[in-house]
C-alpha cells in the first residue's frame, strides 16, 4: 500500500497541509464563547507570519474569520522579500470555508490587500452574489461552489496544485482541522502552548468533531521544541506507519 500511495501521490500531486494554532495549557483555541483567542504573545504572532509567509495559500472557517474579521497578511519587509525570492506573489491566497456564504462586507478583511478566494456551497455561492449584487466592490477573486458535505479534501488539494497552492496553511477552526484529520491530509502541525487554562466542554479544541477512535488514530513525530518565556512552540509531522 505504501508503493501505491507514493505513486498516487506523484500522479496527482496536492497542496501539502500545515496547521497552525495556539492554545491554552489545557487544549483550548478559544474561551467558552468562542471569541477571538488573542492570548498569545507577540512572539507567537511573529511566528505566525512567518509560518503564513510560507504558504502559497491560507484556509481559515468563517467562523475565525467572524471573530477576528481580519486575515493575518504578510507585513514583515524581510518576509515579503522572501516570498520574492521564492517567487511567490507578495501575499498568500486568503480562502474562506463558508457553507452558508453569509459574510459581511463591511468586515475590515474585504479592505485588506490580499488576494481573497470564498469556498463555499453552490447554495452560499449563490447567497453571496445575491448579497453583493449591484456593488462595485470586489470581495473575492474566485468563489469556488465546491463545498459538499462530505467534502472530498483530498480531490480539492489536487485541484489546487497546478494552481501553484503547494503549500497550504491550515489556521482553524478545530472543525475544519478535524475534517482534514479524519481523511489523513495534514503534514505537519505547529502548535504554540500559552500559559492560561480556559476549560469547560464548550471551549473549542484543534481537533473538534466526532474524533476517532485510539485505533484510528494520526500518529505525530515531534521535529522541534523551542520555548519562549511562557510559550512552547511543538513542530510536528505526520509519521505514517511502514506499510501504510
Amino acid at each position: 500500500m505504501g508503493g501505491q500511495r507514493d505513486i498516487n501521490q506523484v500522479k496527482n500531486p496536492r497542496s501539502q497541509v500545515t496547521v497552525v494554532l495556539a492554545m491554552s495549557a489545557d487544549g483550548k483555541i478559544a474561551d467558552r464563547d468562542r471569541t477571538a483567542a488573542r492570548f498569545s504573545s507577540a512572539h507567537d504572532l511573529a511566528h505566525l507570519e512567518t509560518l503564513v509567509a510560507q504558504a502559497d495559500a491560507v484556509l481559515f472557517g468563517a467562523g475565525t474569520l467572524r471573530a477576528y474579521g481580519t486575515c493575518l497578511s504578510v507585513r514583515q519587509r524581510a518576509l515579503v522579500e522572501q516570498r520574492e525570492t521564492r517567487h511567490q506573489p507578495p501575499q498568500p491566497i486568503q480562502i474562506v470555508c463558508s457553507q452558508s456564504g453569509h459574510l459581511e462586507p463591511q468586515w475590515r478583511f474585504f479592505q485588506q490587500p490580499v488576494p481573497r478566494w470564498l469556498l463555499t456551497s453552490s447554495a452560499g455561492a449563490q447567497h453571496w452574489s445575491a448579497m453583493v449584487e449591484g456593488d462595485d466592490g470586489t470581495y473575492f477573486d474566485q468563489v469556488l461552489p465546491d463545498l459538499t458535505e462530505p467534502m472530498d479534501w483530498r480531490s480539492l488539494l489536487q485541484r489546487f496544485h497546478p494552481l501553484g497552492i503547494e503549500r497550504l496553511a491550515l489556521l482553524g477552526g478545530g472543525t475544519l482541522v478535524a475534517s482534514f484529520a479524519e481523511q489523513d491530509l495534514i503534514d505537519e502541525m505547529h502548535l504554540t502552548v500559552c500559559p492560561l487554562l480556559l476549560g469547560g466542554a464548550a471551549a473549542p479544541t484543534p481537533f473538534d468533531g466526532t474524533g476517532l477512535a485510539i485505533a484510528q488514530a494520526l500518529k505525530l513525530q515531534l521535529i522541534g521544541v523551542r520555548q519562549v518565556e511562557n510559550e512552547v512552540f511543538l513542530h510536528y509531522r505526520r509519521c505514517h506507519p511502514k506499510g501504510d
